[in-house]
């Protein structure tokens, strides 16, 4: 039963972390400031969860693993409140970097307490419903914070996401055994798993993944309104992207254990890019009254594409790390976070010196780059074997 509160936990983690998106317009207009500038939410949320996660587990590493999972928790109940708070945009900045060390220090936490609190033959299962708490935000968390933030104001989605985390707060505190497992990797062991080469060249995929789909997540609102697209209209965009994501995570796996990780993550890869640079595309060049649905269609390949990849490339980083493959997987969640904290920031460059119809080809160029990296790290493993 304590699985439950744990993928509650990273339901409203994977709430907040990705409604930002059907916001930030909202947010703007409230803040008096640029929809860019606004868009900086999300990379200091990003940049301090890469930063913060790493280094949070090691501090915390001699505490009982249900307080850790209570002040993380806690943490990021508060930065919550104090973005329904928040008046100046300064004051939301801290409160979203609060919450992403709460969410920094939570996850990775939750997955190991999955683990220790579950019989052998039921962990895998265990770690998937832990993990499908991040998927289902995206199908119904995210639309619905979006929904509650078009008819209340934007405040009123962080008061959803902060009782969200009370609720799994609650249930930890009353639900999880005390004495639970403290180790965690040492520095010295992370620095030698990073330092393998193979992992090195799938963390930087993954980096660039994160790039290209946050360069253009972050700022989705911004094209969406240019078509038309209501605050309501948005939401359902985030919708058929969820669905998509969760499509795309079942379809993953799949492939990656018939065709192979590698496989996988260039079929996932590939389908992005062509997905992202048909939204520029379409958004330059498309008639207005077609746009919309087709932008919706390319919306939904690419969460299919995006979610697609995922899952492979966490098989290949198990397979290159199969007896350190948590301290690996951690440091892909660095990689991904910091992906995502770059395409923040490289998202509002483009806002600010291009235009929003240029975001989907800028975040499919990252895409590309991503997609080059697997195939010249294919192309060497054949030439050993050779």
């Amino acid at each position: 039963m304590s699985v439950i509160w744990l993928a509650l936990a990273t339901f409203a983690i994977g709430t907040e972390a990705f409604v930002i998106a059907g916001l930030l317009p909202a947010i703007a207009a409230d803040l008096k400031i640029s929809t860019a500038a606004t868009g900086q939410l999300v990379t200091a949320y990003a940049l301090t969860y890469a930063i913060g996660s790493p280094v949070l587990a090691m501090a915390f590493n001699n505490l009982d693993r249900k307080i850790v999972l209570s002040l993380a928790l806690s943490a990021f109940i508060a930065g919550n409140l104090l973005a329904v708070e928040a008046t100046t945009f300064t004051t939301l900045l801290a409160s979203r970097m609060l919450m992403a060390l709460g969410a920094g220090l939570c996850t990775p936490t939750a997955l190991a307490v999955s683990v220790a609190v579950t019989a052998v033959e039921r962990r895998g299962r265990a770690i998937a419903l832990v993990t499908s708490g991040m998927t289902v935000a995206t199908v119904v968390g995210v639309p619905l914070g979006t929904w509650i933030g078009a008819h209340f104001g934007w405040r009123a989605t962080f008061v959803l996401v902060a009782i969200l985390g009370a609720l799994a707060l609650a249930g930890l505190l009353f639900g999880l055994p005390r004495g639970l497992p403290r180790s965690t990797a040492t520095l010295g062991q992370r620095i030698a798993v990073a330092r393998h080469s193979a992992v090195l060249h799938a963390l930087a995929v993954t980096m660039f993944w994160g790039i290209g789909g946050f360069t253009v997540l972050t700022y989705l609102s911004v094209p969406l309104q240019g078509l038309g697209f209501s605050q309501v209209d948005i939401g359902v965009a985030l919708l058929v992207f969820g669905l998509a994501a969760a499509i795309g995570n079942l379809l993953g796996g799949t492939l990656a254990d018939r065709v192979g990780p590698a496989a996988t993550t260039t079929f996932g890869l590939i389908v992005i890019f062509v997905a992202l640079t048909l939204q520029s595309i379409t958004l330059k060049f498309g008639l207005p009254e077609h746009a919309g649905p087709i932008i919706l269609v390319l919306i939904f390949c690419w969460g299919i594409g995006g979610w697609t990849f995922y899952p492979g490339q966490v098989a290949s980083l198990v397979r290159i790390e199969p007896q350190s493959s948590m301290i690996a997987l951690s440091l892909n969640a660095s990689a991904m976070y910091f992906g995502f904290a770059v395409g923040g920031a490289l998202g509002g460059l483009v806002l600010a010196t291009l235009s929003p119809s240029d975001l989907g080809w800028v975040g499919g160029s990252s895409e590309a780059v991503a997609v080059a990296l697997v195939l010249s790290r294919r192309r060497l493993a054949r030439l050993r074997t050779a």
